[in-house]
């Protein structure tokens, strides 16, 4: 269970634990640090995680020159941890789309969350990250996922799920793996707006997707998000429920 850090685009890194009993392949836990004059953690993992991925983020910056905190949504491996990173780094600030902030983090935050507009960018000094709500996609009403401008990062949160250990960065196929944990986990709220909320991020371009479980992918991160789009779709379509055309 010992984390690995591997750099997935410039000054991006990816803190990974491997999880054996989540799955018969195993499961991994994602962080993502954005190294900047504020620095930016992505995911804070569960509370019992907390010790090794900051003994993890140490080996980059110091733990306690954290700026920002940000997730996909309000779930415990992607906040748990939430109290004890603003606690560890005294200047720090969680940073989430105003629904969330509303619905729970006002309320969850030791220190009070930074609330984003739709679409609002934070000029990290070095990296710039845009705020976009994807409510129901994966799931979760106030998720979200970040852009970091700079590189062309997606922060992708729960998108592109898979099972099993992985390499950190991948060029190869993360949609089969997806749709395939799908069809294990039935995770993802299919709502008449999933595909149509999935083109949309598409339209950002993506070169690099970070991946809450499963591998980073390095290529045409556009024409993923259109397929798995088109792989909901189907099953959308397969449980009739009426789609919303891009």
């Amino acid at each position: 269970m010992q984390p690995v850090i591997d750099e997935i685009a410039d000054d991006v890194y990816r803190i990974s634990t491997w999880i054996p009993d989540v799955t018969p392949e195993g499961f991994t836990f994602n962080q993502f640090l954005l190294v900047a004059d504020e620095p930016m953690l992505f995911h804070t993992g569960p509370r019992g995680l907390f010790p090794l991925v900051a003994e993890a983020v140490s080996t980059v910056v110091a733990v306690e020159s954290l700026a920002w905190i940000s997730f996909g949504h309000v779930e415990s491996d992607e906040c748990g941890a939430m109290n004890m990173w603003l606690a560890a780094a005294p200047d720090s600030q969680v940073a989430f789309g105003a629904l969330g902030c509303d619905v729970s983090l006002n309320d969850l935050c030791d220190r009070p969350p930074r609330a984003l507009a739709e679409g609002e960018v934070i000029d990290l000094g070095g990296k710039r990250v845009r705020q976009i709500s994807t409510p129901h996609v994966p799931h979760g009403w106030e998720a979200q996922v970040l852009f970091e401008e700079t590189t062309g990062t997606l922060l992708c949160g729960d998108l592109f799920t898979g099972i099993g250990a992985s390499p950190a960065l991948v060029e190869s196929d993360v949609v089969g793996p997806a749709l395939a944990a799908e069809g294990m986990f039935h995770a993802t709220a299919l709502a008449p707006h999933t595909g149509a909320t999935l083109r949309g991020l598409a339209e950002l371009a993506p070169s690099t997707l970070a991946i809450m479980h499963g591998p980073s992918y390095r290529g045409d991160g556009g024409q993923a998000l259109r397929d798995l789009a088109a792989g909901y779709d189907e099953m959308t379509e397969a449980a009739g429920v009426p789609r919303i055309a891009p």
